[in-house]
């Protein structure tokens, strides 16, 4: 089998944390897809940089069989369900036979994950903006900017935009110039 060795294995919590990952991943060149069946009649699909997705819910042994023969034909897999039930449990065992599998958002990724302007955002917020003035600066509506902070609370798994600025600062100072 000539398996892509660098093929990502995600298994995530949330829908938010998986849209987070699918979008990193689609800025590396992977092709992301609904469902973990592939239409592909031959085995090793790893060149085509496909990542496929989806929810797997706390019994569906089906959908875990699906999603770890998808990885051995070297497609990339971001799986939304609980670890701590049986299919969770199985799904990162078997996962983790082929090699490292993720779980959740790395705290020391979440820089790494945000757009360009939600880092924006968070630069002036950081300098005492308020969201309305950042979102003037940046060219946003204050719709988009309200949206792009809540997705980067989200990310930061905080719940208030204070606390997203304050995490965004202690990341961006340990990460290396």
């Amino acid at each position: 089998m000539n398996r892509q060795p660098d093929a990502p294995r995600h298994v995530v919590a949330t829908s938010a944390e998986a849209e987070t990952v699918l979008r990193r991943l689609a800025r590396e060149g992977w092709t992301a897809r609904s469902g973990f069946a592939l239409p592909d009649p031959s085995w090793d699909v790893g060149a085509a940089r496909l990542v496929l997705h989806g929810r797997i819910a706390d019994d569906d042994t089906e959908t875990v069989q699906l999603a770890v023969l998808a990885a051995a034909r070297g497609a990339g897999v971001v799986a939304v369900c609980d670890t701590e039930s049986a299919a969770g449990r199985a799904l990162v065992d078997d996962l983790s036979r082929l090699g490292p599998v993720h779980r959740g958002i790395d705290g020391s990724d979440v820089i790494a994950n945000l757009i360009p302007e939600q880092r924006a955002l968070l630069d002036r917020l950081a300098a005492g903006d308020t969201i309305a003035a950042a979102a003037a600066a940046e060219f946003l509506s204050l719709r988009t900017a309200n949206r792009r902070i809540a997705e980067a609370r989200a990310m930061f798994g905080v719940r208030t935009t204070r606390e997203a600025v304050l995490a965004y600062l202690r990341q961006r100072q340990r990460q290396p110039e």
